[in-house]
Parts: structure tokens; sequence; C-alpha cells
């Protein structure tokens, strides 16, 4: 049987598990506060750190915030920053991030096959039928993006860093700040908003809403919008890192 260690990274907080092949956790989720500031250095410790306390695994999946193609960070948005999500920007540690291989880095830190993608890719990997065109749409501290056709991983884009009003962005506009700001009647309501402004871009055949505010979702703007869009438990984070090593060739 082959086991894998899944890791979310978030902006706030690191979670960990183990899982068998059919998706079911063997030992207890953990959760580290994400530690600022971030040097990648320090991210691979505190990933080892984290697994350090949890049982043994084949591989490792983790799913971490930004644009990541083929396992190297083409950018971040938290980990640039000197004390997280929408604080200073530091140029050392943009450098740093920037073109940085955390695939390479992890399986010599790890001693194990690694994989490392955008955080919603392997949230929609725990979710997707994989039939059609299924977009997934994380809400946490920003916005988080994946989209699948056919159960098969198309190129990630950061539709997060869309602007979508008044030079606003999608992470602005519908992420924690502005959920705290106007709560969650207010912020159902333009998650509604963005749904039915994404549908004619995308004309899914399914829509997931996950991430850990999507929970949050008033339930009468969840039937405004539609049969086609559900929400999915957070848990998914960590379950779609075995199904996410099927799903990305």
């Amino acid at each position: 049987m082959v086991t894998t260690l899944a890791i979310d990274c978030g902006g706030g907080g690191i979670k960990g598990t183990v899982l068998d092949e059919a998706g079911t956790m063997r030992a207890r989720p953990l959760r580290v506060p994400t530690p600022y500031p971030l040097p990648p250095e320090l991210f691979v410790k505190t990933l080892l750190d984290l697994a350090g306390q949890l049982p043994a695994a084949d591989r490792l999946t983790v799913g971490m915030p930004g644009m990541i193609r083929h396992g190297v960070v083409v950018a971040t948005p938290h980990y640039v920053t000197r004390a997280g999500p929408r604080t200073k920007i530091d140029p050392d540690l943009f450098a740093q991030w920037s073109g940085y291989d955390a695939r390479t880095a992890l399986t010599d830190a790890f001693g194990l096959p690694a994989l490392v993608l955008n955080d919603a890719e392997v949230h929609g990997a725990g979710v997707v039928a994989g039939s059609g065109c299924e977009l997934v749409l994380t809400l946490g501290t920003g916005l988080g993006s994946a989209l699948f056709d056919g159960g098969v991983l198309a190129p990630h884009l950061e539709l997060s860093h869309a602007p979508v009003r008044w030079g606003t962005t999608y992470d602005t506009y519908v992420g924690e700040p502005e959920r705290r700001r106007l709560g969650d009647g207010f912020w159902s309501r333009r998650v509604r908003q963005v749904v039915e402004g994404l549908r004619p871009v995308f004309r899914w055949d399914r829509l997931y809403l996950g991430g850990g505010n999507s929970r949050l979702i008033r339930p009468e703007q969840l039937t405004r919008m539609g049969e086609d869009v559900v929400v999915v438990p957070n848990t998914a984070a960590l379950v779609g890192g075995v199904r996410a090593w099927q799903l990305t060739g």
C-alpha cells in the first residue's frame, strides 16, 4: 500500500496528515501556524518538523499558494511578505522565492517523491468527479482557483490577481479581510456576484466552492447560484493529496 503525506500550506496555517491509497487518513491532521518571515529554508524545515509528528509515508504532496509550474514557484503572494498576508513585501524574500524549485528541494529534504502544486489544485483533486469541465474556487485568506477538464488538471491561472472592479482584485474582493469587514451576509452576496460574473467565462459543468470560508456562505445565496454550484469540505485539501498524483498527467 502506497501512503501519501499531504501538506496544505496556507497564509495563516500549515496542515498535514498521512493517507492511504483510498484517501483515508491514517493519522489525525496536525496544524501549525505559518511562520513569518518565511524564507524557503524555513518553509522546508517547518514541513519537516510537521512530518516528524506523523507516520512515515511513501510520497509527498504539497499544496501552496501562488503560481506553481512543474514544482517551481513562479510567484507566491504571502511568503514574500515580512509578517504574513497583506503586509509589506520583503525584496530579499521575493528574490529567494522567485524561481524556487520547491519540488526538488522537498524531494531532497524528505527523501521521497514529491508533488508540489497550487493549493487550490490539490483541493480540487480531492473533489472533482473527473467528467466535463469542473472549476474549483477556494475561499480563505484570498481566492484560489483550479480548472479540470475530464479529470485532467489544466495549466494554472492566477485568477485571484485579475481585477474584478475599481482596480480591486478577486483576491481582495472576497478574501478574509473583506469577509470580516462586511460580515457573512454581505460577503456571501459578493461571492454570488463573483460566481455569476465567472459563469459565462468558464461555462463549467460543475463549480466547487471550497476553502475554510466556503462553509460561511449563506444558504439563500448558495441556492441562488444554481444546482451546478456545490460547497465541498475543507478536508479535501488533504484528501486531494492522493488523487493529485493521478490527475496531473
